[in-house]
Order: C-alpha cells, then structure tokens, then sequence
C-alpha cells in the first residue's frame, strides 16, 4: 500500500499537568487577597483536573448528553434525567473538593476565595457540570429564612458526598439544590412571573413550616436533578421565596413534571429544563411578598460564579493556544515565535491575568463582609466583574480558536476542547442577568453608601505607578456622575473595571504586564483587536509568565 504522507508538525495536546501550580497569576492573586491560604488543596485538586483520566471524563459527559424521560415503561410519571457515569465523577470531584455549599461552614480561613480558585480550575476542566455546584452555593445562605429547612438540608448541602440518587433527604449523605426564577414571559424581569402560590389547608404546618401549593412553570430550570430548588411564585403579599423538594417528606414524589430539555449552543453536560408545576408543595423561605431581594441576594454568589468561570475558561483557552502555538511550525520557526502571534498571545495573557485578578479579588470581598469597605466592594464590583470579564470572554476564545487555525473549530467527538470552550463562553454573559441587567445594577450599586470614595480607597495603593492609571482614577468621581443614567451605564461598568483590574496588576503582577495592560487599556496604544500591542511590550515575559506547563 502506498504511503501518501507522514503526520508530522501537529502538536500533542494539552495533558497530564497540573492547573495551580503552572498557574502563576492564580497564585500571585491568592498571595494578594488571601496571604494566610493554605494551597495543598488547590495544588491536589490542579493535578487531578489536569489528568488524562479527567479530561477523558470531561469528553463523555459533554458528547453522551442528559437524557429525560418522563415516564417509566408502565406508564408512570417520573420526571427523571439521565446522565453518562462521566457526568456524576466529575460532580463527585467537584463536590469532594468543596466547591459547592462547603464555604458557608467558616471552617476554614478564606473559605470564599479557597473555594473560588477551586472553581476557576474546574472551570478550565468543565464547566457545564458546575451549574448544580454553583446554585448550591448560592442558595445555602438564603435557607437560613426557613430555619427547620435550613436545620436540616444545611449540614447535606456542605457534605463533601454527591448521591445522585433521588431519594428522601434522611437516606442521602449529601443533597444539591438549584434555582427556578425566569418564566416564559418575563425573562429577567421576575416581578412578571405568573407561577402561584396558595397555602395549602388541608396540610397544615409542620417543622418547615406552612406547606403551600404551587401552580405554574419555569422557562429556564437549570439542573432539575437536583435535589431542591428555591423558585419565585407570586403568593398574596406578591412574589415570594419558596423551598421545593423533588421528594416530600414523606417519600413520595413533588408535582414537579419536566416537560423537556433545552437544546443550547453549549453547556452540553448540564440539564437545563422546561418544567411545569402541578400543585407542587413548597415551603416558604422569608417573608411573604420578600421574594425579590432574596433572589438578588442569591443572584450575587452566581453572578461571581461568572466571573470566576469566564476568568477559568480564558486560562484554559490560553493555555491551549499557547501550548500548540509552541509546537507547530511555520514559515520556518515555531509559531509561538512569529512576531504576530507573539502579539496575540501576549494581549491574550494580559486579559486572562486581569480577569483572574479581578475575579479572586472579588471572592475576597465575600470573606470580608464585617468590613464595610468589603460590602460595599462586593456590591459595586460583582455587576462590574460579571459584565467586563464575561462580555469579553467571548472575543478571548474566537482569537485563541484562530491560534489553532482549522484545527481549532474541530469538535472531534469532543476532543477538540476549544471548540467546547467557544460554545461555552456566551453563557456566563447571558446566564444570571446579561449586560444591560449588570450595568442597571452597577447605577443601583452606587446609591448605596460612598462609592465614589470606596472606589478611590480601592485605586489608592497602586496611584502614582502609572501615568494612565492615575488618570483614570482622577476622572473616575467625574465620570460616575456624568454617567450614571442608563444610556451610559455600559461604558461607565467598563471603566471601573479597567480601572480595578489596573490597581490590581500594578500590585500582583510584574512590570512587564502592567505596564503593557496600563498602556493598552488604558493609555490608548491598542487597536480594536487582540494582537495590537504597542512595539515596546515585553513580549516574551508576559508569554513566558502565562505559560501552563
């Protein structure tokens, strides 16, 4: 048989390594924020998201998709979603490693940003999985306005065991919980839910409290294998919070019927559902006709869940383009060589270490919520962090696809991961309030205390190190007042995170990245795209910094 040719200058793919300790950025912002952190954790956790065995995982869950059946084969109702065994080892891994309900426990120091830095290296390794984690994050705290509810699904929603199995809670070690709020109608506009809730009479009350019926739908109802849900329905004070189990106390089953599962662009492994509620019980959860400002709460964690996951996705996207682009030849050298590419690669790693920074400082303001500085950081930064760094993680992946070339748009039976990470990254701009939502919060955030005060305490250890950064930040009190309408919210959430993530990189990272991000972002020496840095950048410390082996 004849030969027609021989594979040659095609890069090994990117394996067998471990996600925190070749992530420099990562653990120069855990110094930052966290200087007392324990990383054995982490570095554990990096080397395990880094094996073959994982990203194996990882394939089959995206390529073997959830699948719903309603009924059983004698015609029973039984609204289950089945997953491929690869799907539940990666939420046992991501469970076992705490990233779900674990930080509210405060048994450890910094739990909040230990657990954000878990989750941006799962992240890298799938992020569809974490949905269910990232609810049950969110909603553990809003429990505690149901205190016989929170007695007892508490302690299960910290359990470092994931059963997957549905059964009453007294027969699981460990339980998750999702979210139900956007309906047909309303969307991002909640107050135009139609969903009721009546009480339920003929139940009475018990250690939860008085039973309510609920009757009605959810458009969007992420991971409906979840244990429990916390849903918006409009009870007669208004919308309300209510706790809804998908197994009664009793064992039987809630009225909880998926009509079917969204077909998306990505997030492949994660069930998202169509569900209808037919006089389902529910528990409340708060004050009647409180529902709003339960779920804004919640909304926060998730909304930094985005932050962090967009920032993991970019790293990993890197670390791709950077990996194959150090194998593959062309025009008689490595690609990672070329001038250009050296360009792209570099304006790459600046916006994937500001978004890191950005991200970890975030979570640090959650660990420090006695402090009044740290409350108001998380009001202002969380809108500002979800829009900036999700808007422009779907740019980040189109040009780190176009470093692969053709082999980038590739899926392969899931091997191509670029591919899976650029179907990915438009979620986290869309899922818990898209940018329009996130600059409207950004105006509400303002009103509440100083901002213009916290912004300048925030800008004020890095002042006076670059030129372009002090500028800003003289004309931020300026701006803020200029552009707090609507119609400018967008550009003034831009401008604080610029600003922010700047300060951040003058502190944490090497001159060579924060003079190039300060003179790019900030000082105007950059064009529309990625790949436009100025001629004097330190091209090849930036490349050598982001690096992930």
């Amino acid at each position: 048989m004849d030969t027609t040719h021989e594979v040659f200058n095609q890069p090994a793919p990117l394996v067998g390594y471990n996600l925190f300790d070749t992530n420099r950025p990562l653990r120069d912002a855990l110094t930052f924020n966290a200087p007392a952190l324990q990383t054995t954790q982490l570095h554990e956790l990096g080397a395990t998201l880094g094996s073959t065995a994982m990203q194996t995982h990882a394939r089959l869950a995206n390529i073997h998709t959830p699948q719903l059946h309603t009924h059983d084969r004698f015609g029973r109702r039984i609204d289950e979603v089945e997953f491929h065994p690869s799907y539940h080892a990666l939420m046992q891994t991501a469970v076992g490693a705490g990233l779900h309900g674990t930080p509210w426990t405060g048994l450890s120091a910094s739990p909040h940003v230990l657990r954000a830095a878990g989750f941006m290296l799962f992240t890298e390794l799938e992020p569809s999985v974490l949905c269910p984690i990232s609810m049950t994050y969110a909603v553990t705290p809003a429990l505690r306005g149901n205190a016989g509810v929170h007695a007892e699904w508490g302690p299960k929603l910290a359990s470092l065991w994931y059963d997957p199995v549905l059964k009453p809670l007294h027969d699981k070690p460990g339980v998750t919980m999702g979210m139900g709020m956007t309906e047909k109608q309303g969307g991002s506009d909640v107050r135009a839910n139609t969903t009721q809730a009546v009480r339920d009479n003929s139940s009475g009350s018990d250690a939860w409290g008085e039973r309510y019926a609920i009757t009605g739908h959810k458009w969007f109802f992420s991971a409906p294998m979840c244990d429990a849900f916390l849903i918006l329905a409009q009870a007669p004070a208004g919308l309300s919070c209510f706790f809804l189990p998908r197994v009664l106390p009793d064992g039987s089953r809630n009225a909880i019927h998926i009509q079917r599962l969204k077909d998306k662009l990505g997030n492949k492994a994660n069930a998202s559902s169509e569900v209808e509620f037919h006089g389902a019980s529910a528990w409340l959860v708060g004050e009647e006709g409180r529902g709003i400002p339960q779920i804004l709460e919640m909304g926060t964690m998730t909304r930094l869940d985005c932050s962090l996951g967009t920032s993991g996705l970019m790293r990993q996207a890197l670390g791709i383009a950077l990996n194959h682009t150090a194998q593959r030849n062309a025009f008689g050298k490595p690609l990672i060589e070329q001038p250009l590419m050296k360009n792209v690669l570099a304006d790459l790693a600046l916006e994937s270490e500001a978004a890191t920074a950005l991200a970890i400082r975030l979570a640090r303001a959650f660990d420090q919520q006695g402090n009044e500085h740290e409350r108001l950081m998380a009001r202002l930064l969380t809108p500002v962090a979800k829009f900036w760094i999700c808007k422009r993680g779907s740019h980040f992946a189109q040009e780190a696809m176009e470093c692969l070339g053709g082999n980038g748009y590739v899926e392969e039976g899931g091997e191509g991961v670029m591919a899976r990470i650029y179907r990915e990254m438009p979620l986290n701009s869309i899922w818990e309030g898209a940018g329009n939502i996130m600059a409207l919060d950004l105006l509400r955030g303002l009103r509440k205390g100083d901002a213009v005060a916290a912004l300048a305490h925030e800008l004020a250890p890095a002042r006076g190190q670059q030129a372009a950064l002090d500028r800003l930040a003289d004309a931020l009190p300026a701006r803020i007042e200029a552009m707090a309408s609507e119609t400018e919210a967008r550009r003034l959430a831009q401008d604080v995170a610029l600003a922010v993530q700047a300060a951040l990189l003058v502190q944490t990272a090497p001159a060579a990245v924060a003079d190039a991000f300060c003179a790019s972002r900030l000082g105007g020496d950059w064009g529309q795209a990625f790949g436009t840095l100025g001629a004097g950048t330190d091209f090849d410390s930036i490349i050598q910094r982001a690096q992930p082996c």
